[in-house]
């Protein structure tokens, strides 16, 4: 899952991504409104965390240009105003959700998980043939035994079972799963998929994670 950071002050942004990072999130940073527009153009994010008083285009803008092409994806004001009209203001401009500065990480989590469930319309676990995933607890179990991904492996799994029936091209699945700053070569997704199939014990005929050679893969019960 990508989320784009909008936020102007590098304590708190470098903070969020480290934090995010370790939850197993894809993460972008803008540091101005401008930028936000640019980048939230470019890329398919799964969720924006939006300060409201950025540089340039003001958050409160930024969320509304956003709404003018783009209704789904969730939108969270991170902002150190603090009265119900500004609550109100934000909600009204297209917001999801509202958290006032300063914040605790662990509530922010919990807000980002809310809106990713209400999206995607699905619990906090997943499953798909003898695969399921926990995405509150980080945990996998195949066939009933624990397996121990990576974060990025983790990452690529919860994408492509959330996915499960659709081909997820290696576009798709670096514009969710990696942030801007990978460097476009797609054979490494080739080499995560491996090591997933290795993981899952999916190489003798038990597997779900197919190849659409020339294409990407497909998560699916065989």
């Amino acid at each position: 899952m990508r989320i784009l950071i909008v936020e102007d002050e590098k304590g708190i942004s470098n903070f969020l991504k480290e934090g995010l990072g370790e939850e197993s999130f894809a993460v972008d940073v803008a540091c101005d409104g401008n930028k936000a527009l640019e980048l939230s153009a470019l890329n398919d994010y799964d969720l924006i965390l939006l300060d409201w008083m950025i540089p340039g285009v003001s958050g409160i803008e930024v969320c509304r240009q956003i709404r003018k092409t783009n209704t789904s994806v969730p939108i969270i004001f991170l902002t150190a105003k603090d009265t119900v009209s500004d609550t109100v203001f934000g909600l009204e401009a297209g917001a999801n959700d509202y958290i006032k500065k300063p914040f605790k990480f662990e509530e922010l989590l919990a807000r980002i998980r809310v809106q990713l469930r209400t999206k995607e319309g699905e619990q906090t676990t997943l499953a798909l043939g003898n695969v399921e995933m926990n995405l509150e607890s980080h945990r996998v179990f195949s066939n009933s035994k624990e397996v121990f991904l990576t974060q990025k492996e983790f990452s690529l799994l919860e994408f492509l079972i959330r996915n499960k029936g659709k081909v997820c091209t290696r576009t798709r699945i670096i514009e969710h799963v990696w942030d801007m700053h990978f460097d476009s070569d797609t054979s490494v997704i080739d080499v995560y998929i491996n090591f997933l199939r290795k993981k899952l014990d999916l190489v003798n005929g038990a597997g779900f994670i197919h190849t659409v050679r020339g294409v990407g893969y497909v998560a699916r019960e065989d």
